[in-house]
């Protein structure tokens, strides 16, 4: 197999130029393929002097397909860096992205075979490129790659970084619907991700905002999941999914109706709703791979904060026992759970049984919230005012009395 080594006799574009077409004839014998290769390489030096570098990479990626069946990793390598590095030449924006979209192209064509280094090759393009959109372009094909490919772990780390990537690229929502959309699926299939998964679906239905009913429909399936993902994820208990309009469009629907439903129940309601809501929809339930256990037991946390935002702050433990139907024996028990997961934070009151409650996660943070939240700091400001003018009250009191002092004294 020919290696290539690029010397300072012969431009490496050119090198690229004459190994593939030497791989491309070489069942055909040297008569037939020694001309054949001093034509393309003759072709080649034409689009250099002229400065035609697409056509350039469309000569040098005829033959892609054999390449990556006949040249060894190293070599792919090296043959894709002198590829890719033509986007650098050109001085066209334009003609930089549609260089990309070819290269990448030729690159994703056949995803199961030696899917990682695709993706070595297409991340390397991506780093050659300048334009903002080029660089999405290529980082979209990687996703997809990727996920053909079945080598998602090797792009899952970016994702920690997308809104970096998101402030460079400035794209439109139509780009960046299709963009989680794709980084969702690849999360579905890891379950230890299933907070960036729930993240990702969530900036998904954002994008339809604002948008009109036939368009929100596309994203009814995803609100679904979206819905169950949150159900079901034991380590989380706020979110703000009932403000958003593609979940909202569920309340009325014929089919997902009670799925919204259900989420209604855990954000707003207690325990016993959700155990009548699964007498009658038990079927339901285990459809969307709901464990009942898993729910009650989430479902019994939910109440409790629910119980601690009275505005007392102080719950019975006769309360608890009754609201999470459970003996008395586990009321303490289900409070540690709570601070422990950090739901809220308290302190029990043996003697009197009862929870003196300090602080309450909001399972939801919408309009409400926030005017309860502006009428505390309101209240906490008024508090600090007070305090600060009774400490300047008293200065002054004390400095008036240190000065009586001073003339009884002469």
């Amino acid at each position: 197999m020919t290696t290539i080594v690029p010397t300072s006799e012969e431009d490496p574009a050119l090198s690229v130029v004459r190994y593939t077409a030497e791989i491309s004839w070489a069942d055909a014998g040297p008569e037939v393929a020694e001309p054949q290769v001093t034509r393309l390489c003759m072709e080649a030096q034409e689009c250099m002097v002229r400065g035609r570098w697409l056509d350039l990479a469309s000569l040098m990626l005829t033959s892609a397909d054999l390449m990556f069946a006949k040249a060894s990793d190293k070599d792919l390598e090296c043959i894709f860096t002198v590829i890719c590095n033509l986007v650098a030449k050109t001085e066209s924006p334009d003609e930089a992205l549609e260089m990309a979209k070819f290269i990448s192209a030729k690159i994703t064509q056949q995803p199961n075979d030696k899917p990682a280094l695709r993706l070595k090759i297409l991340f390397n393009l991506y780093n050659l490129l300048e334009n903002p959109y080029s660089r999405f372009y290529v980082y979209m094909k990687a996703l997809n790659l990727a996920i053909n490919g079945k080598v998602t772990e090797h792009i899952i780390p970016s994702f920690k970084m997308m809104d970096s990537f998101l402030k460079e690229w400035n794209i439109g929502i139509l780009d960046q619907r299709a963009l989680y959309l794709s980084i969702s699926n690849i999360l579905k299939e890891n379950k230890s991700l299933g907070k960036d998964y729930f993240k990702f679906l969530t900036k998904y239905l954002a994008t339809f905002s604002g948008e009109d009913a036939y368009t929100m429909s596309e994203a009814k399936e995803e609100a679904v999941r979206t819905i169950i993902e949150f159900v079901r994820a034991p380590d989380m208990f706020q979110c703000d999914l009932l403000d958003m309009p593609a979940v909202g469009q569920l309340e009325k629907d014929t089919k997902y109706a009670l799925v919204y439903q259900l989420l209604k129940i855990f954000l707003t309601q207690r325990l016993d709703a959700y155990l009548d809501f699964h007498a009658a929809n038990s079927t339901l339930l285990k459809s969307y791979g709901l464990v009942h256990e898993d729910c009650i037991t989430k479902m019994r946390l939910m109440s409790l904060v629910d119980l601690g935002l009275d505005e007392s702050g102080r719950i019975p433990y006769s309360l608890i026992k009754d609201t999470l139907r459970i003996d008395d024996d586990e009321v303490e028990l289900w409070v540690v759970k709570a601070i422990t997961v950090k739901l809220m934070d308290c302190k029990m009151d043996q003697m009197n049984q009862v929870v003196i409650v300090s602080r309450c996660t909001e399972r939801v943070f919408g309009q409400q919230q926030w005017k309860n939240l502006r009428s505390k700091l309101l209240t906490w400001r008024g508090n600090i005012a007070n305090v600060i003018s009774t400490i300047q009250a008293t200065k002054v009191s004390e400095d008036a009395s240190q000065a009586m002092q001073g003339l009884t004294i002469r």
